[in-house]
């Protein structure tokens, strides 16, 4: 099935173009409209640029860039969502790293990166966004010299259609080469695995840069809207919530966190419609999961993917949560079980298949996963190299296919010859109350090889004042409790905020950098 079809209807009786597709601050786009106008982009984008070109798209999320995502596969080429969050140096060298030949971004976007007009000789066409109703018409590209909207052939399954780089958390950054097939892919497991109830409105909070854009296709795919604000800020995602009746929405736990710092101060009355919450990026502490879920009262289902998986691929569902929070603890700190036609297998340092229960490096065999990396033949055969995804994170099977992710294996830390799996220190310090978030990380130390620093955002006004001595001492004496002695960090830092990324995971490089 194309993309197109999947997501859209394309070849359908039309009888639900009138339904809402996406919900924006200033608009409202029907499935019809956004049809249209996926087809008049697809067929402006293949005048422009050589079947197979690539296309760099810079902007904050918007109506129009779920369009561009859509409509440049659907012509044949390869769309670039950059992520706007990196200095302009990176976003330039992701462009060139993927050669692409047309820029089309917002004009902040376009400013930073000081390519207005004919100022950058690299794409030769920029196009700006910022024009039309809710920033959905792009005049300026089909209206382009030669534009006639003409047919284009539908792409074929194995075709790229987007190029992500990866978020760089364990090196440079590559870019995952996506194809139609492996997005369909993607949406089908989560379609079976985590589907969509026929009254649902889901929002969707992350930037459309991230993998987790292939929620957005999932929802068309199942007809339902999706509520699409500019970026993530607690306030304004729960007053969109109380709007339009939001019923689930996707987290990082430190949106989550955010979010329910924001309904303590101002009750959870805006999200009274919520009933599902589904997280990934990272595992919530068990705290975390406790509080949100006698605060809001909505079910929690895990997501566990990545870049290179186009996606989710293994899933924790609502009442694995439930069960975890009744007392089987061991689910609270579970990935999940592999959704449908998504197989997992645990492998050693020699990349043998290991035992239930034994740790080693996560591997993955399913449609869903890319097609490599791009122009890295050398980077694609160490993922990829006999058909399976080696991802990169240490876990353990059991004997019921429940995976649990130990940690990356960038994040184990060796302390004075130790293994120290990251998250369980995170897990310990976190039930600290007076802790907000906390981000644990391996620094190089003389003596230990690797010492443990716990860096911690404290909630309110633990923040501030004397009492700050004696909390970080309160802290260490409840990870003293909870853990071996080599485990307990061997210093505390406080900061006022812990760094992302796109994708809303802690952003472990940067803290090691700082702190180091």
């Amino acid at each position: 099935m194309q993309l197109l079809d999947l997501v859209l209807g394309i070849g359908s009786d039309r009888a639900h173009d009138d339904d809402p597709a996406l919900i924006a601050p200033d608009v409202t786009v029907t499935r019809g409209e956004l049809r249209a106008e996926v087809e008049a982009i697809a067929g402006a984008v293949a005048d422009v640029v050589v079947p197979g070109g690539r296309v760099a798209i810079a902007a904050d999320n918007r109506v129009a860039v779920v369009a561009l995502l859509l409509a440049i596969p659907a012509a044949g080429r390869i769309a670039v969502p950059l992520n706007t969050r990196l200095t302009a140096d990176d976003m330039l060298a992701q462009m060139a790293a993927a050669g692409a030949e047309v820029l089309i971004g917002s004009a902040d976007e376009l400013g930073r990166l000081g390519m207005a007009g004919e100022q950058w000789a690299g794409p030769q066409t920029t196009v700006g966004l910022d024009h039309g109703v809710g920033d959905i018409s792009l005049a300026a590209l089909t209206a382009a010299p030669g534009s006639t909207a003409r047919e284009h052939p539908a792409p074929a399954d194995d075709d790229p259609a987007w190029i992500i780089f990866t978020s760089g958390t364990t090196g440079r950054a590559k870019g995952a080469v996506l194809t139609a097939g492996s997005l369909g892919a993607a949406v089908a497991t989560t379609a079976a695995a985590r589907p969509l109830a026929d009254d649902d409105v889901y929002l969707y909070p992350f930037p459309l840069y991230h993998v987790s854009a292939y929620n957005i296709l999932h929802a068309l795919h199942r007809g339902r809207p999706t509520v699409l604000p500019r970026r993530f800020e607690a306030a304004t995602v729960a007053e969109l919530v109380a709007a339009h009746r939001v019923t689930v929405m996707s987290l990082a736990p430190t949106m989550l966190r955010l979010l329910l710092d924001h309904v303590a101060h101002e009750g959870p009355e805006d999200l009274a419609s919520l009933r599902s919450i589904s997280y990934g990026a990272a595992p919530l502490a068990p705290a975390l999961l406790a509080e949100a879920a006698g605060l809001l009262g909505v079910d929690f289902a895990q997501g566990y993917g990545m870049t290179e998986l186009s996606g989710n691929a293994v899933f924790l569902d609502p009442d694995d949560h439930r069960r975890g929070l009744a007392g089987e603890e061991r689910l609270l700190r579970a990935a999940g079980r592999a959704g449908p036609g998504v197989e997992l297998r645990i492998v050693g340092d020699d990349g043998a298949e290991i035992g239930t229960g034994a740790a080693g490096e996560v591997c993955v065999r399913a449609a869903q996963v890319c097609a490599g990396y791009w122009e890295d033949p050398e980077a694609t055969a160490a993922a990829l190299p006999d058909g399976w995804l080696h991802t990169g994170d240490v876990g353990t099977l059991d004997d019921d296919g429940l995976l649990t992710i130990v940690d990356r294996a960038k994040d184990i830390i060796i302390t004075g010859g130790e293994n120290v799996a990251s998250r369980e220190v995170e897990d310990a310090i976190a039930h600290h109350p007076a802790v907000a978030r906390v981000a644990v990380i391996g620094v190089p130390d003389e003596r230990w090889g690797e010492a443990i620093v716990a860096v911690v955002v404290l909630r309110g006004d633990e923040a501030a004042g004397p009492a700050t001595i004696a909390t970080i001492a309160a802290i260490t004496a409840e990870a003293g409790r909870r853990l071996a002695r080599f485990k307990v960090p061997k210093r505390i830092e406080l900061v006022d905020d812990l760094p992302v990324n796109a994708g809303g995971k802690v952003d472990k490089v940067e803290l090691r950098q700082r702190f180091s």
